[in-house]
């Protein structure tokens, strides 16, 4: 780029503008929207072709197909409309304990006590799953915990949430924090098994959420639901997962079921890095409630992948900064950014970053500046904030007088 001055200027005019202009150009390049990002492999990409629509569930009173590691919904119809979660209830029961018991309040070894109470509501003299632990006897909490999840035992999810906190509702309280936290904003529980309850409620897509909290915070606790049977007091029941035996790629998560939730399953698959969770609600049968599940499984897995775009300490770009005793800052992400798109799409991906027109040091590592969004098709898709890779002190007085002059140079 050349520069043109009027005959006769100043020197220090001539540098002043050139030097200004420097910077200028210098601050543009820095905050320039990162390079998009490319494919891991470089073999030709085919021609887009349309995604299909997902299988819609023969009969659902509402359903999802969610990326785990995004937590991207990729189809789904009536997702935050309020469902009864029947036994998928005892999800959230056992989110609850790994919880409780990684913070050493409750030991994986316990006793707990299958009361009175915990069997006379849940027990095998009930028209519901039950684990069949005697009344009146105590078991280890891990073995509770299995006859939970894989035989659905309301009397286990009783006597769990007593053992936990006293009584099963001061348990549900428990459930409601911990749901909270996770980000659950459409649920409310007052029972540890999901029996119906005017004020027991969630949405497909809480459930989702529960899931993937699942799934990422407790896998041990999580495996527990890939168990295809478990044995108490001589009886031998099986998993009603029936996708267990379908799919070797589904290790989870849970069935539901009652009159007024009709059959219930929320799944989870991983195929190689991805993971899918998927949510049938108010199905018709156990088979068709895992028909639909695998169906739409099966459909995501076909049209959609996940990647990775950046990683965490590594810097995306970097920053003018006046004042400081460094004249720029590296920027990157506190977190994975991950994205999930359609499959041959990945090259299309368009990053842009939103950050302030000048920065001011001192800078702490990990300071907010600004935003991230990876754009497909004109849509925001994925975004994640900005932050300092490393910190900027601010520089001694001379520095600063002197950047302060240039800032207001450029600002006139």
């Amino acid at each position: 780029m050349k520069f043109r001055f009027a005959a006769g200027a100043p020197a220090r005019v001539v540098f002043a503008t050139a030097l200004a202009t420097t910077f200028s150009i210098g601050l543009a390049f820095a905050q320039a929207p990162a390079p998009a990002p490319q494919p891991a492999a470089a073999a030709a990409t085919p021609a887009t072709v349309a995604i299909p629509d997902a299988p819609k569930p023969a009969q659902s009173s509402a359903w999802l197909v969610m990326d785990y590691a995004t937590g991207q919904v990729l189809a789904g119809e009536n997702a935050d409309t309020r469902v009864e979660p029947a036994s998928i209830t005892k999800v959230m029961t056992a989110y609850v304990i790994a919880a409780e018991t990684a913070a050493g309040k409750v030991n994986p070894d316990d006793q707990v006590m299958m009361s009175e109470r915990a069997w006379r509501e849940g027990g095998a003299g009930t028209d519901g799953s039950f684990s069949g632990f005697p009344v009146n006897t105590t078991a280890p909490l891990r073995d509770m915990e299995k006859g939970m999840a894989v035989q659905s035992g309301n009397d286990a999810a009783i006597a769990l949430a007593e053992h936990v906190a006293g009584t099963q509702e001061a348990f549900a309280d428990l459930m409601n924090s911990y749901a909270a936290k996770i980000g659950m904003k459409n649920s409310h529980f007052v029972n540890a098994h999901g029996l119906s309850s005017p004020e027991h409620y969630s949405t497909a897509h809480d459930l989702a959420l529960l899931g993937q909290a699942f799934v990422r915070d407790y896998p041990e606790t999580y495996a527990f639901n890939s168990v295809k049977e478990f044995t108490v007091n001589g009886i031998t029941q099986p998993n009603r997962n029936l996708l267990l035996w379908r799919d070797p790629s589904v290790d989870g998560i849970k069935t539901g079921h009652h009159s007024g939730a009709g059959y219930c399953l929320m799944s989870s698959a991983k195929r190689g890095d991805q993971r899918l969770i998927a949510v049938v609600m108010g199905s018709s049968s156990e088979r068709q409630r895992a028909d639909d599940s695998l169906a739409l499984l099966n459909w995501g897995f076909r049209f959609f992948e996940t990647h990775r775009l950046y990683e965490p300490g590594k810097a995306v770009a970097q920053l003018k900064v006046w004042k400081g005793k460094a004249d720029q800052v590296q920027l990157g992400v506190a977190q994975p950014l991950l994205v999930s798109v359609p499959r041959g799409r990945y090259a299309e991906l368009k990053p842009s970053m939103e950050v302030p027109k000048s920065l001011v040091a001192p800078i702490t590592a990990g300071q907010a500046i600004g935003t991230v969004k990876v754009n497909l098709d004109g849509k925001v898709i994925a975004q994640a904030p900005l932050v300092a890779v490393s910190a900027v002190e601010e520089a001694g007085f001379f520095k600063r007088l002197w950047d302060a002059f240039w800032m207001w140079w450029e600002s006139e």
